[in-house]
């Protein structure tokens, strides 16, 4: 892909387009990128924050850091040999995303500040029909970047709204709440909060954290990259090379993820030594010790989070949440802790994303109707029956063991070749079949089976409503690759162009001096 001029995005978005892009995260801009790629121009993309980024614009959290390794979480289009650290912190990845939209000018085609609230399939136009809050748009196609981390969770705790302090989400961090001093509790101890624990332990005066199920944590392995190293990375070839090598050890951990969730052991045993170390106190470590296997849930690495846990001002409680009142939390002991911060480090809603309350398809269903009765479903994670004409970028079961960026570039690749054909082919109603839908998800769910996410003594957000497995790819990321690498429209069924309402659409071509 070659960088184009950079040009700055208008105020007002189109009222028509051919391919409208929700989202300008990895996904979405990958997309944009893409769509310029196959000289597909008349698109937009509708983006609700101020810039692109997305979870790593509004994941600002202190401590917020990749847990994948920034050669891998990078586009391989893009690459950038001057990382700053083996994992990055938010601000470089959402730098490197601004850098990456300026470069291949797609910022043009980005509209800010604009909340797509419902997406309406229009069958006799053979259009999607999005209301924003700003106005309509109507759209060809549409690729659905929301991404699994759009949505923060916050638990529905009785009392919640009694509270009589500061309250928020990890995902919308409230910079202006000075910590100092403050009586701080942190309720979750997933991927987020052990990034940011250890960045405001030592401003509470107390830090109370109440951790329903212990995380697997490994050591981290991050370290700030040498001059010697960006230098080599800036050779022809090498950055390709160590991307390829460090996905090849990613890779190695699917056969026991899938398959032989046992042999995980060493992986825990590592976790174990680790936490040993760090942890002197065995009654605390007794509580930080998951009793489920590695994998089940989402591990993580640091070297901060545990000597956190330790300090005098740090109190960890695994007594169950029966309230909150106006001035702490009060446990099923019978214990009211007092603070007056309450951090909710909860994730997101990735079993039960709500934009699927906003998308309606044929018959006037919504997408969570569509998927009620079987959980979340979709074809190669992307296309849904009822949902014509719209791609979901990082769709159900289409998560590697491996860097996400991997698969969205696959995923995308997928989709823009779809929409070049059926643009070329002069096709305007595209739906994924549903005995398609319905044998692959049964392919999947026969080798999910076995896998650690569905063995592994856990209940996590892997896991939908009816217990299916619902975020994995239940293979290698080179197994994906190759069944995105061509599209079959005989899994498709098409509509042709056939009223005024769909004019031709014309693709760029190269121009020839």
């Amino acid at each position: 892909m070659t960088p184009t001029t950079p040009t700055r995005a208008t105020t007002d978005a189109p009222t028509r387009v051919t391919v409208a892009v929700i989202g300008a995260g990895f996904g979405g801009l990958c997309a944009a990128i893409t769509l310029l790629d196959k000289r597909i121009t008349d698109f937009v993309v509708l983006e609700r924050e101020a810039d692109v980024g997305g979870t790593w614009l509004v994941n600002d959290y202190p401590g917020a850091q990749c847990d994948i390794p920034a050669i891998t979480y990078s586009y391989s289009f893009a690459p950038n040999p001057n990382w700053s650290r083996i994992y990055p912190l938010q601000a470089e990845l959402q730098a490197y995303l601004r850098d990456c939209a300026e470069r291949f000018g797609v910022l043009g085609h980005i509209r800010f500040g604009r909340t797509v609230q419902q997406s309406r399939w229009d069958e006799h136009t053979r259009h999607w029909i999005l209301h924003t809050d700003t106005g309509t748009v109507e759209a060809q196609f549409v690729i659905a970047g929301y991404g699994p981390f759009s949505a923060p969770s916050v638990p529905d705790i009785p009392g919640r709204d009694t509270f009589a302090g500061t309250a928020f989400h990890s995902a919308a961090w409230n910079h202006d709440h000075d910590l100092t001093g403050r009586r701080v509790a942190v309720i979750g101890t997933g991927a987020s909060a052990v990034q940011f624990i250890p960045r405001i332990q030592p401003q509470a005066e107390k830090l109370t954290v109440f951790q329903r199920t212990p995380i697997w944590i490994a050591p981290h392995p991050d370290r700030p990259t040498t001059a010697a190293l960006r230098a080599l990375w800036r050779i022809p070839g090498a950055m390709r090379l160590s991307r390829a090598s460090l996905g090849a050890v990613f890779e190695a951990l699917v056969p026991s993820l899938v398959k032989w969730p046992a042999t995980l052991v060493a992986l825990e045993q590592t976790a174990r030594r680790h936490l040993r170390r760090q942890v002197r106190d065995p009654l605390l470590r007794d509580k930080l010790t998951p009793t489920y296997r590695f994998g089940c849930k989402r591990p993580t690495f640091s070297n901060t989070y545990y000597p956190a846990l330790t300090q005098p001002n740090t109190t960890v409680v695994t007594d169950s949440i029966a309230r909150i009142v106006a001035d702490g939390i009060l446990t099923t002991d019978g214990v009211l802790h007092h603070v007056d911060t309450i951090i909710y480090g909860t994730g997101f809603h990735v079993a039960r994303n709500p934009f699927a309350d906003t998308v309606i398809g044929t018959s006037g269903r919504t997408l969570t109707e569509l998927w009620a009765p079987t959980d979340p479903q979709a074809y190669l994670g992307t296309a849904v029956h009822g949902l014509p004409n719209m791609f979901l970028i990082l769709g159900p079961n289409s998560a590697p063991y491996n860097s996400t960026v991997i698969t969205i570039e696959d995923q995308v690749g997928y989709i823009i070749d779809t929409l070049h054909t059926a643009i070329e082919q002069r096709i305007d109603r595209i739906e994924v079949r549903a005995e398609v839908q319905r044998d692959f998800n049964t392919e999947l769910d026969h080798k999910l089976a076995t896998s650690v996410w569905a063995t592994g003594g856990c209940h996590s957000y892997y896991i939908g409503n009816r217990g299916r497995v619902i975020a994995w790819w239940p293979g290698f990321a080179t197994d994906y690759a190759r069944r995105t690498r061509h599209v079959d429209l005989h899994h498709y069924r098409l509509g042709h162009r056939r009223t005024r309402h769909c004019p031709p659409v014309t693709i760029e071509q190269p121009t020839t001096s």
